[in-house]
């Protein structure tokens, strides 16, 4: 009788060791990380500067939303896919990613961000109605008080930066956690999960949610942007720290670890009498595997002398015995 052999071979001696999984360098991970800011911030603050936003609110969200879940799907394997200060506080809170390496990312997306617009800015220029292209920042630049839409306090804006934050952040930790099991949809619930919340965001106060595309766009706007940019790191902050704090207590708990067996013998403390089939040792012996290749585990062993009548009936119903 020959024995199959496996489909898949182990590494031996002679057979190579399968190549280390795939590791970015954190000179990758940065780059990966500006450059999706970058696509992110010319495609939220573009569309609304060439477009007017109280006419076709969907447009400006929708393309924010959709810029992130494309460069989620270009470029989450090497970095995560943050592109938002928010969100790597939040895996930072949650003990996905360390402090250093957070604060490198922090910078990378400050200096993707300030490209982006500088790329807008230079784009703006050029057009001849457009006499002053920092006014022309002030319409997409998150504010409070006269500077918003609805002339919302900055108590209200705060609030509604917080809580979608929060919701934001929140939906990128459980859609990217390693046990969802549907981790590839992650880029789209987040994009969506994105653009519906600057649909809210974007009437109360063009409130980005995102600390690097408020500065991004304050210090192109004129003097009082910079003045207000202050909530738009603290709120989103803050609600990025709530979810990873939320995230870490509940959903990254450790399983709970399986009972152990009592100890089994006569001077183990505790030790149970063996009261079912399953602390019996035939029947321990059959579920460790088959010792001597029997078909039911059992031992060929010659019965000991002294047995039991209990272990003479026991043997007939398995069929050790002839009938």
């Amino acid at each position: 009788m020959t024995s199959p052999v496996p489909a898949h071979p182990t590494p031996g001696p002679d057979l190579p060791a399968a190549p280390d999984a795939f590791k970015p360098g954190l000179v990758a991970r940065l780059s990966a990380e500006a450059f999706g800011t970058l696509f992110l911030v010319i495609a939220g603050l573009g569309v609304p500067l060439f477009t007017i936003p109280q006419s076709n609110p969907l447009s400006a969200s929708l393309a924010a939303g959709l810029a992130v879940t494309a460069a989620m799907l270009a470029f989450a394997y090497i970095s995560g896919g943050h592109f938002n200060p928010a969100v790597t506080l939040g895996n930072a809170i949650a003990g996905r990613i360390r402090l250093p390496e957070a604060a490198a990312y922090l910078g990378a997306q400050l200096v993707g961000a300030l490209a982006g617009t500088l790329a807008l800015f230079g784009i703006l220029r050029t057009v001849p109605k457009i006499e002053d292209t920092r006014a022309a920042f002030d319409t997409v630049t998150a504010g409070f008080g006269e500077h918003s839409i609805i002339q919302a306090p900055m108590a209200g804006v705060l609030l509604v930066e917080v809580l979608g934050a929060a919701l934001l952040v929140a939906v990128f930790l459980g859609t990217t956690s390693a046990r969802n099991t549907n981790k590839a949809a992650a880029p789209f619930a987040v994009g969506l999960t994105l653009a519906v919340l600057l649909q809210l965001g974007q009437a109360v106060g063009n409130t980005p949610f995102n600390p690097a595309r408020a500065t991004a766009s304050a210090i192109f706007s004129n003097s009082w942007s910079l003045e207000q940019l202050w909530l738009f790191w603290v709120a989103p902050l803050v609600g990025a720290a709530i979810a990873g704090l939320v995230f870490r207590t509940f959903a990254d708990t450790p399983a709970a670890v399986p009972a152990v067996l009592p100890a089994r013998g006569p001077g183990a403390a505790g030790a149970a009498e063996p009261d079912s089939d399953e602390d019996d040792p035939d029947t321990l012996d059959a579920l460790d595997g088959d010792l001597d290749g029997g078909p039911d585990g059992d031992r060929d062993e010659p019965k000991p002398a002294g047995s039991s009548p209990d272990d003479d009936a026991r043997e007939f119903f398995d069929g050790k015995r002839g009938k």
